[in-house]
This record gives C-alpha cells, sequence and structure tokens, in this order.
C-alpha cells in the first residue's frame, strides 16, 4: 500500500536528518523567527479562498513542471489573490524540499505557509517552524489518536495552526474529537489515487459550521469549484490544475 510504504520511508529519512540537524539547532532557529502568520483568519469570511500548492511532482501524473520556478510561481499565486500557499516538501515522490519553503519564505514574508508533508514526529513540527512554514498538514489516516493529539498540541505551542486532513467519516469523528479547527476534505483516495470530489458532499454535512472547512485534490475546472461552494466549504487547495496552466494567472481568474 502506497501510504504504508510512504510511512515506513519517512520514519527512516526522519532519523537521518535528525543526525544531522539536532533539535537543538531547529529550537534556536526558531528562536529567532518571527511568530506564524494566522492561516485560520485568511481563510474566514464569506467568500471561497485559495490555497495555490507549489508542487514539482505527484505520485499519479510524475513530473508535472519540468522548470518550475518555486518563489515566482508563489509570487504570482500571491498576486491573483490567493490566500495561502501550500508548499509541498516531500522529496521523493512529490520532488519538494525545505529549500522550496525557506525560499518562499523569504520571497513572501507576508503570506500564511502551509507545509504539505508526511508529518509523522514531533521533530517535523519544529523544523516546520524554523524552516518558515505558519502551519502544517496532519494526515489522520497516518496518525494514532495519540500522535494527532501530540502534534496538535505542539503546534499550538509554536503558535502554528494545523490543516488535519480527512478523507471518511470515521477519520472526520477522530479529527472533531480533537476539536481542530481546519479540516482539510481530500478528494483523493491515498491507497488507490482515485478522486472524487463527492468526498467532500458527502462528508462537509458532517462537520460544525464553527470550524474552517477545505475541500482538497481533483479541484481543475470553474464548475467543481461553484459547487464546492454550494456545499460550503471555506477554500480549495488547488495544485495540478495551477502548476500545469500554460497561463497561471488566467487559469486562477477562471477557477475563482
Amino acid at each position: 500500500m502506497f501510504l504504508d510504504s510512504m510511512v515506513a520511508e519517512k520514519l527512516d529519512e526522519l532519523e537521518q536528518r535528525q543526525k544531522i540537524v539536532p533539535l537543538s539547532e531547529l529550537e534556536a532557529a526558531i528562536r529567532e523567527k518571527p511568530l506564524p502568520l494566522d492561516l485560520a483568519t485568511v481563510l474566514s469570511g464569506d467568500s471561497l479562498r485559495l490555497i495555490a500548492e507549489v508542487k514539482r511532482a505527484s505520485p499519479s501524473r510524475g513530473v508535472l513542471c519540468l522548470n518550475l520556478d518555486p518563489v515566482k510561481l508563489a509570487g504570482t499565486y500571491a498576486q491573483c489573490g490567493a490566500a495561502a500557499i501550500s508548499v509541498l516538501t516531500e522529496s521523493r515522490y512529490f520532488r519538494g524540499s525545505l529549500k522550496d519553503l525557506e525560499a518562499i519564505r523569504h520571497g513572501l514574508p507576508n503570506i500564511p505557509l502551509l507545509r504539505k508533508d508526511f508529518i509523522l514526529k514531533p521533530y517535523q513540527i519544529f523544523e516546520s517552524c524554523a524552516w518558515g512554514a505558519d502551519a502544517v498538514l496532519l494526515i489522520v489516516s497516518v496518525l494514532g489518536d495519540r500522535e494527532l493529539k501530540e502534534l496538535l498540541s505542539l503546534s499550538h505551542a509554536l503558535r502554528m495552526q494545523c490543516l488535519v486532513e480527512v478523507h471518511n467519516e470515521n477519520e472526520l469523528k477522530r479529527a472533531l474529537a480533537c476539536d481542530v479547527k481546519i479540516i482539510g476534505i481530500n478528494n483523493r483516495d491515498l491507497d488507490t489515487m482515485s478522486v472524487d470530489i463527492n468526498v467532500t458532499r458527502q462528508l462537509r454535512p458532517l462537520i460544525p459550521p464553527d470550524r474552517i472547512v477545505v475541500s482538497e485534490s481533483g479541484i481543475k475546472e470553474r464548475g467543481e469549484v461553484q459547487k464546492l461552494k454550494e456545499w460550503g466549504v471555506d477554500a480549495v487547495l488547488i495544485g495540478e490544475a495551477l502548476v500545469t496552466a500554460n497561463d497561471v494567472t488566467a487559469k486562477i481568474k477562471e477557477l475563482l
């Protein structure tokens, strides 16, 4: 299964990273950083918000853009009104890196950045903050309840926020039990890689109205965005449709 192999590989990778950069170095770096920006606030309001994603590749489609310039692309997103930028930092399958996150942070100091990766251990929360993320993605399907609560608590202690991702009703119940504020509904099944935006339609009514709801994956056309808005989502997270567009600015205008 894709997720099982991904988790095993990530744990091995983390073990090596912690030997190279000890936790004490990350903590020292965090003390020099400004406070994280507020993702929840920029996703709130009456209009549908966009989290635009910097994404070099995907497991299902391979390389999406050969000559991707992460800072230039993120700058275009910001100029076109994106509320936040999602940065994929997973290296093997998505070809991202923490250097992408750092470069975008330097180029765009005033827009919230979401680190998307397979976050499994507290070390990665410190790492995310040290490299410039304001929020992190937590995927319920790869975390136990104790781990989820631990990562949420640590993130909040560092003044960071979490986009907590679910794909089915059971995962949603677990997320709500942790009183999470921002819930991401992933329309993609991470084991089969199949996509169906009706996952959002099915789960949205089960989420209390005081939470922020983000629909993720498989959003490519204006009609889909309109449906999601009618279903009551607060924001959409879009990556592939933007990264592969010939004209990113025109594509954002078309979608929103």
